[in-house]
C-alpha cells in the first residue's frame, strides 16, 4: 500500500526550517526579478518617449514583414542610436546611399524637417513634392530637376512612395516626362523610362491623410533593379505608349493602357501645353504627358521583398 507523505508535519524541525529557508530564498529572488523588468520596462518607455531610434536589419525587418503583414515598415523604435544628420555631399557608393536610407527608417517628416532646418507645410496640396525634396536633402541627391537619375554617378533614382497600413502603394508613381516629338530610332534600351527604372531606391511613406504629415514616418528601404520578366511588362507597355504617340494618336491614350505602365497628362494647368503630332501627321498642341508606373506593378515589388525577402 502506498504511503502519503505530508508535505509539511512528517518532516524533523531542521528539515522544515532548511525548506522554509530555500521557499525564501527563491522567492526573494522572484522579486528581484520583477523590480528589474519593471525598471527596464520603464526606461524602454522612456526611450520611446524620447525618440530614440535603432537601425533594424534586412533579416529582422523580413522576419516582422511576414508575421504583420508588412506593417512594420515603420515600427523600429527600439533603443538608442547615434544621432544622424543629412549627407553634406553625394553617396560615393551604393552601400553608403542605403545604409543612410536605413538611418532614416522610423523617423517622422516633423523629426527628419526639424534635425534638417526646413519648415514643414501644413498639407501637400501645394507642395506635392515636398517629401522627394527632403529626402533628397537627407540622402545628398545630386539631380535636383535636372532630366537625370538622382544619384547619377551611382546610377541610382529616388523614388518616395505613399503606402497605407497594409503597406500598399496609394499612388501611380512618376518615373519620367514622355516625349511627344523626335522619337525616330529611339528604343526600350536607349529610352529614357528605362534608364530612370534602371536602379532604384524606393523609399516608403506612411501616407494616410488621417496622419498628420509631420507625424507620417519614413519606412525601410528597398534597392531595387527590375528581374527580367519586369522588365519584359515595362518593355511591352513603352512599345506599345510609344508607338500610338509616333502614330499620332497620344489624345487617345488613357490611363487604362498598359499594364503596368500608363501614360497620363502632367501638367501645372490646362493652358501649358506642348507640341506633339496629331491624326493626319501635323504639328498639335497638347497637354504634357508623363510615364508612371501602376499601383498593381509598385506592389507587387513591395510585396515580392517585405513578404520574401527578396527583391
Amino acid at each position: 500500500m502506498e504511503t502519503v507523505v505530508p508535505l509539511f508535519p512528517s518532516y524533523p524541525t531542521f528539515l522544515w526550517i532548511t525548506w522554509c529557508k530555500i521557499l525564501f530564498i527563491a522567492s526573494d529572488q522572484f522579486w528581484k526579478t520583477r523590480y528589474h523588468s519593471f525598471h527596464n520596462d520603464k526606461k524602454m518607455k522612456k526611450n520611446h518617449t524620447n525618440h530614440q531610434i535603432v537601425i533594424v536589419t534586412q533579416e529582422k525587418v523580413n522576419s516582422i514583414h511576414n508575421a504583420l503583414n508588412y506593417r512594420s515598415f515603420f515600427n523600429q523604435r527600439f533603443c538608442r542610436m547615434p544621432a544622424i544628420a543629412p549627407l553634406t555631399s553625394p553617396p560615393q557608393t551604393q552601400q553608403q546611399l542605403l545604409a543612410q536610407a536605413q538611418g532614416l527608417a522610423g523617423y517622422s517628416l516633423g523629426e527628419l524637417a526639424a534635425l534638417a532646418g526646413i519648415p514643414i507645410p501644413r498639407d501637400l496640396k501645394r507642395d506635392k513634392g515636398w517629401i522627394g525634396i527632403l529626402l533628397e536633402i537627407w540622402l545628398g541627391a545630386s539631380a535636383g530637376s535636372k532630366p537625370e537619375q538622382d544619384f547619377a554617378a551611382l546610377g541610382v533614382e529616388l523614388k518616395t512612395i505613399p503606402v497605407d497600413s497594409q503597406g500598399r502603394p496609394l499612388e501611380t508613381t512618376f518615373v519620367c516626362v514622355a516625349p511627344l516629338t523626335g522619337n525616330s530610332g529611339v528604343t526600350w534600351e536607349s529610352s529614357h523610362v528605362r534608364h530612370k527604372l534602371k536602379r532604384v531606391l524606393w523609399v516608403p511613406v506612411e501616407g494616410d491623410r488621417a496622419i498628420p504629415l509631420a507625424e507620417r514616418r519614413v519606412g525601410a528601404p528597398l534597392l531595387w533593379s527590375p528581374s527580367e520578366e519586369e522588365d519584359r511588362q515595362l518593355r511591352m507597355d513603352w512599345e506599345e505608349l510609344m508607338d500610338l504617340i509616333v502614330l499620332g494618336q497620344v489624345e487617345r491614350i488613357t490611363a487604362r493602357h498598359g499594364e503596368v505602365l500608363q501614360l497620363r497628362p502632367k501638367a501645372a494647368n490646362s493652358k501649358a501645353l506642348t507640341e506633339a503630332i496629331g491624326a493626319r501627321g501635323e504639328p498639335i498642341l497638347t497637354l504634357p504627358r508623363g510615364f508612371y508606373l501602376k499601383k498593381n506593378f509598385t506592389a507587387a515589388l513591395l510585396a515580392r521583398h517585405f513578404l520574401l525577402g527578396h527583391d
